[in-house]
């Protein structure tokens, strides 16, 4: 290079120059149409050895990728300087800051002389609005960083440190984080930028999130906050240990019928709680119920949830082999939407199948539509009668058929733990205790022995106990 200053140079790239761009990560998570758009928004800049193009402190505008020579990183405490990494050829520079909107970190230094290409920060996002594959790679970018950055402040969220990654799904990376005042270990789930990007879904989040926070129930994993960073947003939560449901089921293919009935009632009672403060859960499935130590369940993943009485017009609810017929045509979701989620995922737990296998989602759409549950004796004999009738029940097509609220799955469920004995192993197992009464009339009696349930149940709820009261034919 001639000049020993940095130097933006407005030129015509070479076929050398476009192949080397086209072959980077960036330009390969591009559609064909944004490259052209991208190449073009494109400066080459110069920088000889020694030269500074990034200074800590300063505001961020663009960010670069470098496509000759060496730089390093550092940063500046209380006047003495740190090295921490060195970048090469095919490398992004600075592209963290653009996405947080803070002032850089770190400076950043020519090791040799450079040849680096310029993306102006607002261009990128214009790129990242129109082309959502382009989004995917926001995500790659942001969860490679909080693997591998030197900087704590690169793995920050809010009051929140990042540590490493325990899981992910279609939608989400679930972050083992910590709690930088209190160091108390959280749970924090970033929504890929795919999801965050849409605006709809966006507002859709915002509004709900603030609800599914004052959630604060034995069986509901707790959501402490909502950070809003990297051009996503996290979710912030409790953090369990144990094992998710679907784990359990796959390694216990026939889970104890009365082990199933305890983690259901305890799952069931969650959802009512969450149905009586208006929130649908919406995606009701083994991966999102966590089993602890002493099988104390938790529902998780609130995240999607919406009001009862609500229309999904997005398609991002729901995972399809658990989706109520309701959900598949985008009609109103309410209470009997989780009945039916709940009973597909019971009739899993007792079998280790779920009831519509097909690989193909528009054959389990159509299952759900109009295929009826299989009998769950089928598989396992040794299901109660009353347990698979409450399977049937709950995963009813219609949703006028189902079971209306998990008040009454709660009834249905411990009228059968009692008709088979199964109550007091399901009692063992649980931190309260539960009272069965069973009481038979003739119709005669109906309307006074009403008035003594009313005053039975009023008077129990005043110290403080959780009736369920159920109606059974014999």
């Amino acid at each position: 290079m001639n000049s020993r200053r940095q130097r933006l140079v407005k030129r015509k790239m070479s076929k050398e120059e476009i192949e080397f761009l086209l072959g980077t990560d960036l330009f390969e998570s591009c559609p064909e149409e944004a490259r052209k758009i991208l190449l073009s928004s494109m400066a080459a800049k110069e920088v000889p050895a020694g030269e500074i193009f990034i200074r800590q402190g300063q505001p961020a505008r663009n960010f670069y990728l470098i496509q000759n020579g060496s730089c390093l990183v550092s940063f500046e405490r209380d006047g003495e300087s740190f090295p921490v990494s060195r970048l090469k050829s095919g490398d992004l520079v600075g592209e963290m800051a653009i996405l947080t909107g803070e002032k850089r970190n770190a400076n950043v230094q020519a090791e040799t002389d450079v040849l680096l290409w310029r993306i102006s920060r607002h261009e990128f996002e214009q790129l990242c609005l129109a082309y959502p594959p382009i989004r995917d790679f926001l995500t790659d970018i942001v969860s490679s960083r909080f693997a591998q950055s030197k900087f704590t402040t690169d793995r920050i969220i809010g009051k929140y440190v990042i540590r490493e990654v325990l899981g992910q799904g279609g939608w989400s990376i679930v972050y083992r984080g910590l709690h930088s005042a209190l160091n108390m270990p959280v749970a924090i789930k970033m929504l890929k930028h795919n999801m965050a990007m849409d605006p709809d879904f966006m507002e859709r989040f915002r509004s709900e999130a603030g609800i599914i926070a004052q959630l604060n129930h034995d069986n509901i994993v707790r959501v402490y906050d909502v950070e809003h960073i990297y051009k996503t947003a996290f979710i912030v939560m409790e953090y369990l240990e144990g094992v998710p449901l679907d784990y359990l089921v796959d390694k216990t293919p026939k889970i104890e019928v009365s082990r199933v009935m305890d983690i259901l009632m305890q799952v069931a009672s969650g959802l009512d709680y969450a149905h009586n403060k208006g929130v649908v859960h919406q995606d009701i499935k083994p991966a999102n119920i966590f089993i602890q130590q002493g099988d104390k369940a938790r529902i998780v993943d609130f995240g999607l949830a919406l009001p009862i009485g609500s229309v999904d017009e997005t398609g991002f609810g729901g995972t399809p082999y658990y989706m109520a017929p309701e959900q598949i045509e985008c009609e109103e979701i309410d209470r009997r939407t989780d009945v039916y989620s709940f009973g597909i995922m019971a009739y899993e737990m007792l079998t280790g199948q779920r009831p519509f296998p097909q690989k193909k989602v528009g054959e389990v759409f159509l299952a759900h539509r109009t295929t009826p549950v299989p009998d769950s004796r089928n598989l396992r004999p040794d299901v109660p009668a009353d347990l698979d009738g409450i399977i049937q029940r709950c995963t009813q097509k219609n949703p006028e058929e189902r079971f209306q609220d998990f008040e009454q799955v709660l009834g249905s469920l411990g009228g059968v733990a009692s008709n088979t004995g199964l109550l007091s192993r399901v009692i063992d197992r649980k931190s309260h205790k539960i009272m069965n009464i069973i009481l038979t009339y003739d119709g005669s009696g109906q309307v006074e022995l009403n008035k003594l349930v009313d005053s039975f149940v009023e008077s129990a709820e005043s110290l403080g106990s959780k009736v369920h009261v159920s109606d059974f034919e014999n």
